[in-house]
């Protein structure tokens, strides 16, 4: 059986009125890219946000090109790119730069954005971040092909544009589309397109993970596309791994709940909300286990967690992201090959 990936995921929020600086939370965020590298984990994606302390990475092209220089192997992605903020050829000749600097190791996460406050702050109707999303990433993934474009649409004209920086990865990068329910889900799966959702945000039980990914695979059938790849469904979950649940509880309960206090617009989670919904990894190594055991059952080979948030001391950060590697990665594997001898 193919193993579980795992990627580590920094939404970099920020709190100016406390004790940690902006310089020294972009020194912990490499140091932690530095270390997923080192532990063996798949991908560090960074967040892209604006105008708002939950998230300080207003460019992830900047960040990924920072990491980029303290890390060789480990891939580095945008979790996500807000296409529909931006102008695709400005976009394309960043992220082809990225692919370049990092030696072919960027993955793009992109998506159509949610948050009212930066919708007005670039001043995009919300309404129109569908049409311009679909518009954006048709003539991004154009354009990191190495194609010369002509283009007349609804919120772009590009008039014979061909980079003169290309992406090393061939077509382009891997893309991955952010999601938020069954229903995007269905129709990205139709398209083929990989996809990354965050549960916690749009879902209400652990159970209806399984429910979207058996979305998403239903579409992908339905579309004819039947080679399944590791990348094809990324569950995004707040992580930390402790010797047990009370200790988790103790490391991070306040972290979390500063953090969901940050978050503008989402569902409203305490962490006790959290633990009554199963939206999280929190728990001792061999709960971790089960939940991972599960979603690997509903089809998700590759989860993307996010283990740096609201404060969290870069001590216990570290301490769960070895965990992970340590004791998680080995004990699920194990478990997954008795499941194949079975």
């Amino acid at each position: 059986m193919e193993p579980m990936r795992y990627s580590a995921f920094s939404v970099q929020d920020h709190y100016p009125q406390r004790e940690r600086t902006l310089p020294e939370l972009y020194q912990q965020v490499g140091a932690q890219a530095e270390l997923a590298e080192a532990l063996g984990y798949d991908t560090f994606y960074v967040a892209e946000h604006h105008f708002h302390e939950y998230g300080v990475v207003p460019n992830p092209p900047v960040m990924l090109g920072y990491l980029a220089s303290r890390t060789t192997r480990i891939r580095l992605g945008s979790a996500i790119s807000v296409l529909t903020f931006h102008n695709p050829l400005t976009c394309a000749e960043q992220y082809a730069m990225v692919d370049v600097l990092s030696k072919g190791r960027l993955v793009m996460g992109v998506g159509s954005g949610y948050l009212k406050h930066e919708f007005e702050g670039y001043q995009v109707d919300p309404a129109e971040k569908r049409e311009r999303f679909d518009e954006n990433l048709a003539l991004l993934t154009r354009l990191l092909s190495g194609e010369r474009v002509n283009f007349q649409g609804k919120y772009n004209k590009i008039d014979d544009i061909q980079l003169n920086v290309l992406p090393l990865q061939k077509p382009t990068p891997p893309i991955q589309v952010a999601i938020l329910n069954r229903v995007a889900a269905y129709h990205i799966g139709l398209r083929g397109q990989p996809v990354i959702s965050v549960p916690y945000a749009s879902v209400d039980r652990w159970e209806e993970i399984g429910d979207l990914v058996a979305e998403y695979q239903k579409g992908r059938a339905e579309g004819g596309h039947l080679e399944a790849g590791p990348d094809d469904v990324m569950i995004t979950l707040h992580t930390h791994v402790g010797d047990s649940a009370a200790a988790v509880r103790r490391d991070v309960e306040a972290s979390f709940d500063l953090y969901v206090e940050t978050r503008l617009y989402a569902k409203r989670r305490t962490y006790d909300d959290i633990l009554s919904s199963g939206l999280s990894l929190f728990g001792s190594v061999e709960e971790v286990v089960d939940k991972l055991e599960q979603l690997y059952g509903w089809g998700v080979r590759h989860v993307m967690l996010l283990q740096n948030f609201g404060l969290l001391t870069p001590e216990l950060v570290e301490q769960s992201m070895r965990r992970i590697a340590e004791e998680v990665m080995p004990q699920l594997q194990e478990r997954l090959h008795q499941r194949k001898a079975a």
